[in-house]
């Protein structure tokens, strides 16, 4: 890779005829950029208005569950709709909002200029995004999914010839998450690559913040557990298409060997979700008690302990399939074994908030709420470790609860935390404390108030995945409780999304590291960042570095502020910008897709680029071609990802 000094230093510059004029500012730059800021925005964006679409779905289940023989819908719109709720919620809203945090704050938290492949990070982004709006397109050209977000066989998998499911729906789903799944381990690899490789000088592992471990234990996750879902979902579209047998009884399939295959990714995914959460309140929770994280190195070790044995417990999903003594015996200890390092991150949180200064603003809400309602989560969790009452509870709504406990309760209310938390640094503007704190009781109430009762629902023998239930049953108003609670959370997310787009614009003026904080991120010289992020790359010395650069002891141990104030000072021991960019920053950072200097510091940043966007158009192509069986719909598909791929690839490194 060519070095930073050498191609600023070359005399004449030629214009490949690949490069087209682009620009870096107004709604042009949004389609071509590859600055990792505006993308996390982008995958922000893009999975809020995938959880207005999530929540409007569950407010029709909830709706045609509020009463006994429910007639808002059909058995096979029900079917739809609870599918499409829970495909959307995890792969289009939860895992992307992590993604978007994981863009935004990685390269910041490390003192890095970008992520280690820009234009790939802004292709992962399209493909998200496209693969989100090819499985919506279903509603409109033949049928939605409706055999379940989980796709069990042989629901999905019968050939389309023998009706199970009739319409397209479970092609467009199988293709779909294909879709997304190459987008997701796009954005694990480059999160892999940007942390190993391009940490600033001084930023060990040890030092690393807890929110960029957890998006790296997450990333490997994802890059280990994607590939196993896809060979599912690509066996589940041959059976369908092709006339394979992988999942067919009757031909010598087998119809658990898909179970297996989705669980061994789907249970590993549940950490996918959660980690990344784990890591906001890890960063919450210390700057708002004023204290540093209790038993940081404990809180690291535990999440890729968590990590580790969320390989070992796919199959307790499925005790009541019959797996016999063994292995049931094995997974229900493997269950209880990870409940472990589980417990021992809520005792470190609960360490560091005892005998803490508390700030109660609506972050520290959202982040403590997080410990309360996921210890829940958790301890309706353990009990599935139980054999017994797993086999009596797994098809009832006591499970329906459980999950929500553990994803809600976990992932959405860390990520309403980290929103309020992060969004000085992202707009320079605070979001609304009064509209924030309304906010969080309304999302506490509700969620307490939809799912709390269906633990008990659950307990009383309601089954789940069902449209109606008859009168008589004692099921009425806990449904009619949990309805009442699911439109309070409604009215709680419309709140914070008015906030957001309110407060982007006319939100008080946040002033340089407004929390008092405590990783680097809040140490750039500007809010939002400059593009380049760093004008130099700071020299880390300590774990919250930047805490350090701010405060200091006196002789009889007393915390004393320094007189600089330090984060307004120049970084300590800073190494010379051009001279670290040219030797450590590598993949296409700077400057291997045709750089430009940014702010007038000579700083060479990568170009924004058209290919990532025309690379990515060529996938729904193809896989539109796939699901109606026209081959050159799909030949075209091929053609326009060949042709962003070559010109991507010979794209100039410099103009």
């Amino acid at each position: 890779m060519t070095a930073v000094s050498d191609t600023l230093s070359q005399p004449e510059v030629r214009r490949s005829p690949l490069r087209r004029p682009t620009a870096t500012t107004g709604f042009g730059s949004w389609f071509t950029t590859v600055d990792h800021k505006k993308i996390g925005i982008m995958y922000a964006a893009t999975a809020l208005m995938f959880l207005v679409i999530g929540g409007i779905e569950a407010l029709l289940i909830r709706l045609q569950l509020a009463q006994p023989n429910g007639s808002v819908l059909t058995a096979s719109q029900y079917n739809t709709m609870f599918t499409m709720h829970g495909t959307t919620m995890i792969f289009l809203m939860g895992m992307p909002l992590s993604v978007a945090l994981g863009n935004y704050l990685i390269p910041l938290q490390i003192g890095a200029r970008d992520v280690a492949f820009p234009r790939l990070n802004a292709f992962g982004y399209w493909v998200v995004l496209f693969g989100g709006l090819f499985v919506y397109s279903s509603f409109f050209l033949g049928g939605a999914p409706n055999g379940g977000w989980f796709g069990y066989t042989p629901l999905t998998s019968s050939p389309m010839s023998l009706g199970a499911l009739p319409g397209r729906g479970p092609d467009f789903w199988t293709i779909g998450l294909i879709m997304l799944g190459l987008g997701s381990t796009t954005s694990a690899v480059n999160f892999i690559v940007t942390v190993l490789n391009m940490r600033a000088p001084g930023m060990t592992l040890m030092r690393m913040p807890v929110f960029t471990w957890m998006m790296l234990v997450t990333a490997f996750l994802t890059v280990f557990a994607m590939p196993i879902v896809t060979v599912a979902l690509t066996m589940v579209w041959w059976d369908r298409n092709l006339l394979s047998n992988f999942f067919n009884a009757s031909a010598g399939g087998d119809p658990l060997l898909y179970q297996h295959l989705f669980w061994l990714f789907g249970h590993p995914e549940v950490y996918i979700l959660i980690l990344p959460g784990m890591g906001i309140v890890s960063e919450i929770l210390p700057v708002m008690s004023r204290k540093p994280l209790f038993g940081y190195s404990v809180v690291v070790f535990s999440g890729i302990a968590i990590g580790f044995l969320g390989w070992g417990v796919w199959a307790h999903h499925m005790f009541a399939t019959g797996l016999g003594p063994v292995a049931v015996s094995a997974f229900s200890l493997s269950t209880m074994l990870i409940a472990i390092p589980t417990g021992v991150k809520i005792f470190n949180w609960l360490g560091t908030v005892w005998g803490g200064s508390l700030r109660l603003n609506t972050p520290m809400l959202f982040a403590l709420g997080f410990v309360a309602m996921f210890t829940i989560g958790g301890l309706s969790g353990v009990l599935h470790s139980v054999v017994p009452a797993d086999t009596q509870q797994t098809d009832t709504y006591f499970v329906v609860a459980h999950f929500h406990y553990v994803l809600f309760g976990g992932l959405v209310f860390a990520i309403f935390g980290g929103l309020f938390y992060w969004f000085p640094l992202v707009y320079g503007r605070f979001m609304n404390e009064k509209l924030g704190k309304t906010t969080f009781w309304l999302v506490l109430i509700g969620f307490n108030l939809t799912f709390f009762p269906m633990h008990i629902l659950g307990l009383e023998g309601q089954p789940r995945r069902t449209y109606r239930y008859p009168p008589g049953m004692g099921f009425d108003s806990l449904n009619l409780a949990a309805t009442v609670g699911s439109f309070i959370i409604a009215v709680a997310v419309l709140l914070l999304l008015t906030n957001i787009l309110v407060s982007r614009r006319h939100g008080k003026i946040a002033p340089h590291d407004p929390w008092d904080a405590r990783t680097l991120e809040w140490s750039v010289s500007s809010y939002p960042p400059p593009e380049y992020n760093f004008e130099e790359i700071p020299q880390v010395e300590a774990r919250d570095d930047l805490w350090h650069r701010k405060y200091t002891e006196d002789a009889e141990g007393r915390l004393v502020r320094l007189p600089s104030g330090g984060a307004d000072a120049p970084s300590r021991g800073a190494v010379a910008t051009l001279e670290h960019d040219g030797g450590d920053h590598g993949g296409d950072v700077v400057p291997a897709d045709g750089g430009h200097s940014a702010g007038g510091h000579g700083i060479h940043m990568p170009s924004p680029s058209y290919f990532p966007l025309v690379m990515t158009f060529g996938l729904p192509t193809l896989g539109y071609g796939i699901v109606f069986h026209n081959w050159y719909l799909g030949a075209l598909g091929v053609l326009i990802l060949i042709f962003g791929m070559y010109a991507w690839a010979l794209e100039p490194s410099s103009e």
